[in-house]
């Protein structure tokens, strides 16, 4: 029964990030689009994706981790994360870049970009503070981690959404909604866990 949930689980998974991607590869606004640009979008539905399987790594829902693999195949998937969003951004920046500095410099009349790059630079953040994690402490990484993961999923899913390009919508709008599901289940999770242990933590301490 547990192998059945298991394989469920990871299928479920693997639609949920596999379907969006295999309908966008067959849009028609690829169509007299260069190598470049193409990477490039690609790129960035495959950050949004790998999204969905963060949160529910670190939390233990997907079977097969212990909890110390987990967290390794988080921060490695995290550097994948990062990696990508600079093939997006790379690659967007050769195919215009009067464009790109518009959306970098916050000055582009597309809705969509602000969200995009406040997002990218949350995930330039979150990657460089994990550098400094045991001098910042558990407990302030934790909450700058969770602060700035937000802002990431926020931001990511208002310029996917926004976007009218290679995504399909419905699977886009499904893969979205999840995205946020999930992190939002594991923040109010960890949250509610953070609450629980507060009051051991106080009366350890010695605070009144």
């Amino acid at each position: 029964m547990r192998r059945v949930r298991g394989t469920l689980i990871w299928a479920a998974l693997i639609g949920a990030i596999g379907v969006p991607i295999a309908l966008a590869a067959a849009s028609p606004y690829l169509q007299w689009r260069d190598a470049i640009y193409i990477a490039a979008g690609f790129a960035g539905i495959l950050a949004l994706g790998l999204l969905l399987v963060q949160p529910l790594l670190i939390a233990g829902y997907l079977p097969g981790f212990s909890a110390y693999r987990a967290r390794r195949v988080h921060h490695w998937i995290g550097a994948v994360m990062v990696a990508a969003i600079v093939v997006h951004v790379a690659g967007l920046w050769f195919t215009s870049p009067p464009d790109m500095a518009d959306a970098l410099l916050f000055r582009s009349p597309t809705p969509f970009s602000p969200f995009g790059v406040v997002a990218m630079w949350a995930i330039f953040a979150v990657a460089l503070l994990a550098a400094f994690r045991r001098r910042l402490g558990l407990q302030t990484w934790r909450l700058v981690h969770m602060s700035l993961a937000a802002v990431i999923v926020i931001g990511s899913v208002v310029h996917a959404v926004l976007i009218e390009g290679t995504m399909e919508t419905v699977s886009k709008a499904a893969l979205c909604a999840l995205v946020l599901a999930a992190a939002g289940k594991v923040m109010v999770d960890v949250w509610a866990r953070n609450q629980k242990t507060r009051p051991m933590r106080s009366s350890s301490s010695g605070s009144p």
